[in-house]
């Protein structure tokens, strides 16, 4: 795993190198493209803009509409493609495992519909290939999946079939896998998707691809495997000694990465990541007026949102990145050491930064002063910690004071 960390110079000279590439609605008689720049009554030309390259590819507002790892695209926003290109190979090759070129992917407007994109992609393939109906599909989880795999197999009319997960470990419980695998084939379901997690939403609990597959293949002869790691696709690979969860990994198929979690990129930068050509069953032939045609459930996106998790890949590099997750794992470590102290429940992956404390153990006056999310706020049972880059030292320690009080009032 390496990148190059690029200087600030370095970085601005790439990026407005790349808006010189494309087409300026300002300069050029463009009168056939349904798009301009952003409404100049609003986003006028600042001076500071030439020293602030995102922001000048947000107001030139280049479209990224496509999937440019699969076809060339449209050439009019060709610089900023090429930025885009750039990103993808890194989280692919370089984070994520995969071959060189290997891979297909775009930068979606966020983790969900990364997501309803893989299911959709399978959904297709066994319907065009195995001549399978909606009633013969199902998506298979933990229940500690994020809820977007609802909405994707809602959309598509597929089954979701649902796992329960042990209370304090939140592994896949196998048994009720085992159960649930059974029942699908007794329903008809004869196709599957395998939707694992990456670090999942409230607990950062991470699944394991060789019990829950090694089940699977008892039931099932059809079936790909999507890995959602919206939140743990920047820290994980980084954090664990083995990442099961990667392109290394020839059952994995596809990938969603979020740059809005833990990259600190603006929302709108989900990433979806598959193996070469397994997107053309996602083609929209009918956008025939779109060049190189279009392979995504948004169609037109803003190329600044991919510029912007370049950007910040650049400034890290390899080494610069995981030297921040180290000093984000030591801080969830000295966290963890303190509670255990305490004597306070929790879960947590040890590779994850993610703390879910027990409610029993934990007021929600306290809860709700730190802003600790609920599991479920009808009926919670946890609240989470997230050590994201702005938890310092001292808010841990102040969390851990207040906690040390309750647990002693209430010891009394």
């Amino acid at each position: 795993m390496y990148w190059e960390k690029l200087s600030t110079e370095t970085i601005q000279k790439s990026v407005f190198d790349a808006l010189d590439k494309n087409l300026n609605y300002n300069t050029e008689p463009i009168l056939g493209l349904p798009g301009t720049y952003l409404d100049q009554g609003q986003f006028y030309s600042f001076p500071f803009l030439k020293e602030a390259p995102f922001l000048s590819v947000l107001v030139n507002n280049p479209n990224h509409i496509g999937c440019h790892t699969y076809s060339a695209g449209e050439k009019y926003f060709s610089g900023t493609h090429q930025l885009e290109i750039d990103l993808l190979r890194i989280c692919a090759e370089e984070i994520l495992d995969a071959p060189k070129s290997g891979y297909d992917g775009y930068v979606a407007p966020g983790g969900t519909e990364a997501n309803i994109q893989a299911q959709w992609m399978y959904r297709n393939y066994f319907m065009r290939e195995k001549n399978a109906g909606l009633n013969e599909i199902g998506v298979i989880f933990s229940e500690d999946a994020h809820y977007s795999v609802y909405k994707a197999s809602n959309l598509l009319g597929i089954m979701p079939i649902t796992v329960k997960v042990g209370h304090d470990n939140r592994e896949v419980l196998l048994d009720d896998l085992k159960k649930k695998l059974e029942d699908a084939r007794n329903k008809g379901i004869r196709y599957l998707i395998v939707h694992l997690s990456m670090g999942t939403t409230i607990f950062g609990s991470v699944d394991s691809p060789a019990s829950f597959l090694e089940l699977v293949k008892r039931y099932f002869t059809h079936y790909f495997v999507h890995v959602d790691a919206a939140f743990g696709g920047f820290i994980y690979p980084f954090s664990a000694q083995k990442n099961e969860l990667s392109f290394q990994n020839p059952e994995i198929s596809s990938i969603t990465i979020d740059g809005h979690k833990m990259l600190q990129s603006p929302y709108g930068t989900g990433v979806f990541l598959c193996r070469k050509s397994l997107i053309e069953y996602v083609q929209t032939p009918e956008a025939s007026y779109v060049y190189g045609s279009d392979f995504t459930l948004c169609g037109s996106r803003s190329g600044a949102n991919a510029v912007s998790m370049w950007m910040i890949l650049m400034t890290y590099g390899s080494e610069g990145w995981s030297q921040m997750i180290r000093q984000l794992i030591n801080r969830t470590d000295y966290l963890c050491k303190a509670l255990d102290e305490i004597g306070i429940k929790y879960f947590r992956n040890p590779d994850m930064n993610i703390v879910a404390i027990d409610c029993n153990e934990i007021s929600e006056e306290l809860a709700d002063k730190y802003y600790l999310v609920a599991d479920n706020y009808l009926q919670p049972q946890w609240r989470k910690v997230v050590v994201m880059t702005h938890v310092t030292q001292e808010m841990i320690d102040s969390f851990l004071t207040d906690l040390k009080k309750e647990k002693q009032i209430v010891n009394q």
